[in-house]
């Protein structure tokens, strides 16, 4: 609204608020601080959301890794199921006699020898070989290899581990 006074011969123009707004000078500041507090609660709750979807990602690599680590267990098994005699057959060793192929336990790696030559670690850095056995099966009919593999990730806190289990029949045993 517009009011017009005169006074002295000058004009005076200046508005006043509308009535229907006179009464709420205070809210402005309530709104602010409603506003504020929304805005934290809501930043709040994105950020929980976003450590916790980390936290979830971390855990999937970890079962990942571990799980693909299972290939130590498949090439340990195309080695035995190929070799038709073993010479040494230990808790962590295991010596092939046909392919000259050598499976070891040293530390926490898993050591792959041919031809009395070392290879290569079978596990990855970041996996750790818990525990590895071998076991000599004989019967009547034929030899047989059992490996029990046990594998954590350096990466998990929690200590999850793997447990890997085969029991290979050498070649012309079966």
């Amino acid at each position: 609204m517009i009011k017009i006074f005169k006074k002295n011969k000058i004009i005076i123009f200046f508005q006043t608020a509308p009535k229907a707004l006179s009464g709420k000078s205070g809210y402005a500041v309530l709104e602010l601080l409603f506003y504020i507090s929304f805005f934290a609660v809501f930043s709040l709750l994105v950020i929980n959301a976003m450590i916790a979807m980390a936290r979830s990602f971390k855990e999937t690599t970890i079962q990942a890794e571990l799980v693909q680590s299972g290939n130590i267990m498949e090439r340990m098994s195309r080695e035995i199921r190929q070799s038709s005699s073993e010479s040494v057959v230990s808790a962590t060793d295991l010596k092939l006699d046909t392919n000259r192929i050598e499976f070891k336990l040293s530390g926490s790696d898993l050591q792959f020898f041919e031809n009395d030559i070392f290879i290569g670690n079978l596990n990855t850095p970041n996996i750790v070989v818990s525990a590895l056995s071998f076991t000599q099966i004989t019967t009547a009919k034929g030899k047989a290899v059992k490996i029990v593999l046990t594998l954590k990730s350096n990466n998990d806190t929690s200590g999850n581990t793997q447990n890997f289990y085969d029991t290979i029949v050498l070649r012309g045993d079966y």
